[in-house]
């Protein structure tokens, strides 16, 4: 659902509501790589506006063309046992595109870990020393 008239004229004016997944507003950096079969065909970086089980409304550096294959990869802002950061990997086709950004359906997401904050911080400096 949208909370802006802007949007709702993008997804075919103030008509009644279509989708059947709850879209949720999230708000981060969003990296795309438009694929074209096994190679990477563009790359870019815009920020998530909203997010359902089903797909991804984004911002866009420039148009994507609709049917393309899509790779997206954001930092979930939610941390796994409160200690480990995650990517949520996205896999699907742009289904739409403007000035101002693309919709994404979703194929298939992963989340990946990007270990512990344990294991991310500097080690403490230690003293080494050379006996001879």
């Amino acid at each position: 659902m949208f909370d802006n008239q802007e949007e709702r004229v993008f997804s075919g004016g103030p008509e009644r509501e279509r989708r059947t997944k709850r879209r949720f507003q999230i708000d981060q950096e969003v990296k795309y790589k438009m694929l074209y079969g096994q190679r990477i065909a563009e790359t870019g970086v815009g920020r998530t506006m909203n997010i359902s089980s089903g797909g991804v409304w984004f911002s866009t550096e420039t148009m994507l063309t609709s049917g393309m294959p899509v790779e997206l990869s954001m930092n979930w802002p939610v941390l796994l046992n409160d200690s480990c950061p995650m990517k949520l990997m996205i896999y699907g086709c742009v289904v739409r595109s403007n000035e101002k950004g693309a919709a994404v359906a979703i194929e298939r997401y992963e989340f990946r870990t990007q270990g512990s904050r344990s294991f991310q911080q500097t080690p403490a400096p230690f003293e080494v020393r050379v006996i001879s």
